[in-house]
């Protein structure tokens, strides 16, 4: 029992007078919150057979085994999903005749109400399931108004109503449908107290909350509590990031996302990586190599970006339920955006195509795109032209199926077509053409729908205002790295990069080549600040311009 994961202290007592089947629950329970659930579910098995009358532990495995904030009814496969309702339905039903407080029972009786008896492949009435269990939720929370637990998990059933859509970014407003503010309020309630501060699920989920409002930096104070919190989840030590990254602070970015690595490795020794929670450990590393490009650190990014790649087996792509490709093969070409980040074009080159380019076909059309931009930059044309034709092809061959989190990898390629035309026109000296293409290329990045790290690996503005510089196109290149930075209101709050050492870089150079020194050197200080951990001299914000 001693040689368990480090899951920090937090207890909630439940109806058992066995102590391994309580310290079996508190395991689930904080595996739960912190998104793990394939481990939660395990945990409240085993307190199960501690003590098979714990109602409360089978309220846990319907719980965990169902959908949540990553991974609504739509992202189930059709036999998970079938497994899923089945097990969540006679869990819940064999949990009435367990024993149970009326809080217990409370709890159990509102999450029946999310797996409503309707057929699986009714995604419609099972999505109205969310809103029946947040209602049923809302009424728990009010008879048992000093229940953290209650009160968090009824915060969770109200974001779940509209997952991932919880803000309209650009009023700031709550988006059509959302309940944020009710699960804000109830959350806020929580963290005035001594015990909401210490609470995991509590901070993992205001984190959430806030990170696509108009004010992310009112999360920071939550963040910070949650690091260290709850030692060996990784997706916990991950989570203030999704803040950090938000407030511009790309070294903590990183620092707190290779602790969540290091956690990642001690589940992957204990429990392979033939698993869901796969897909976390590919968001914390995504998160490493996002966080150390914008922070010019090209060593991190790489070691990242490799070690990420190589965790991607066939063996684990080729798992059809869940089907993990479509979760998981869209993050092996990180290596390729860190290249093209960096400027090192002949290794872009030199890198091979997948031998299996049908289940690594996101891989395949992204080299495509980054073998094009680097002979581009490298001025052979020809040769650009046909990576240009050969990524048309391996991108039809994409299915629609294929993700990266929020974004489909379609989606998310459709920039990398533009970026690449323009790349390409620029070269052959038609810059007016080149520009529309960029131009299209960040009003494709500017569409994608929210994810963290954002969908597009480097930002499209990052391009268009080096070559704008390097055609002597100062005040517009300035604009465009005012809108990067979010100095200007053109970028919703959750889509500028403040602080970004890239942009600094060429907002800097306009503002000195703008005659604007007092400007040029506020800036410059924030500039010098931001490339003191680089590995490498910035001379541009994207090292396509050449002069």
């Amino acid at each position: 029992m001693d040689n368990y994961f480090d899951l920090g202290d937090y207890h909630r007592a439940v109806s058992t007078s066995s102590e391994q089947a309580q310290i079996w629950f508190d395991r689930g329970l904080i595996w739960a919150y912190a998104f793990n659930h394939g481990e939660a579910v395990a945990c409240f098995e085993r307190a199960l057979s501690h003590d098979p009358q714990l109602a409360l532990a089978r309220w846990g495995i319907a719980y965990a085994i169902g959908p949540n904030y990553n991974k609504a009814w739509d992202a189930f496969d059709p036999l998970e999903l079938g497994v899923a309702l089945a097990r969540a339905r006679d869990e819940l039903r064999l949990a009435r005749d367990g024993r149970a407080t009326p809080a217990e029972r409370g709890l159990i009786d509102a999450l029946t109400t999310r797996f409503a008896d309707v057929d699986a492949d009714d995604l419609e009435a099972l999505a109205a399931g969310h809103a029946a269990y947040a209602d049923a939720m809302a009424v728990l929370a009010a008879r048992f108004p000093d229940d953290l637990d209650i009160a968090v998990l009824t915060a969770d059933a109200l974001v779940n109503v509209t997952a991932w859509a919880l803000w309209d970014t650009r009023t700031g407003e709550p988006a059509p449908g959302s309940r944020v503010a009710q699960a804000q309020a109830i959350l806020e309630a929580g963290l005035a107290t001594e015990a909401g501060r210490a609470h995991p699920g509590l901070l993992h989920l205001y984190v959430h909350t806030m990170e696509m409002s108009a004010h992310p930096e009112t999360a920071l104070p939550a963040a910070d509590l949650l690091r260290g919190l709850v030692p060996d989840s990784g997706h916990l030590e991950h989570m203030p990031t999704h803040i950090d990254v938000l407030c511009g602070d790309y070294h903590a970015t990183v620092e707190s996302n290779l602790a969540a690595v290091a956690a990642d490795h001690k589940f992957l020794a204990a429990e392979g990586p033939l698993n869901f929670y796969s897909l976390y450990r590919a968001h914390d590393l995504h998160f490493v190599v996002y966080g150390a490009m914008f922070s010019g650190q090209s060593a991190v990014a790489l070691r990242a970006a490799d070690e990420l790649a190589a965790q991607l087996t066939p063996e684990l792509l080729s798992i059809t339920s869940p089907p993990m490709a479509d979760w998981l093969e869209a993050f092996v070409p990180l290596r390729a955006h860190v290249l093209v980040r960096f400027g090192r074009w002949d290794e872009l080159i030199a890198e091979p195509l997948p031998s299996d380019q049908q289940l690594y076909c996101a891989t395949t059309a992204t080299l495509h795109y980054a073998k094009g931009v680097a002979h581009a930059a490298k001025g052979e044309l020809p040769q650009a032209h046909a990576q240009r034709a050969a990524f048309a092809a391996s991108y039809a061959a994409i299915p629609e199926s294929r993700y990266l989190f929020n974004n489909t990898a379609r989606d998310i390629l459709s920039v990398s077509q533009a970026m690449l035309d323009g790349e390409i026109a620029y070269r052959e000296g038609d810059f007016e053409d080149a520009f529309a293409h960029l131009r299209e290329a960040i009003a494709r990045d500017d569409a994608l729908p929210y994810d963290e790290p954002w969908g597009w690996m480097q930002p499209t503005r990052h391009a268009y205002g080096a070559l704008l510089l390097e055609q002597g196109r100062v005040a517009d290149a300035a604009t465009v790295y005012e809108a990067d930075l979010g100095l200007d209101p053109t970028l919703a709050r959750c889509c500028q990069h403040p602080g970004n050492l890239w942009s600094l870089h060429g907002y800097h150079e306009c503002l000195r080549r703008l005659g604007r020194e007092r400007e040029a050197n506020i800036i410059g200080k924030q500039l010098a600040l931001a490339a003191a951990r680089a590995d490498v001299p910035v001379r541009a914000s994207c090292a396509c311009r050449l002069d």
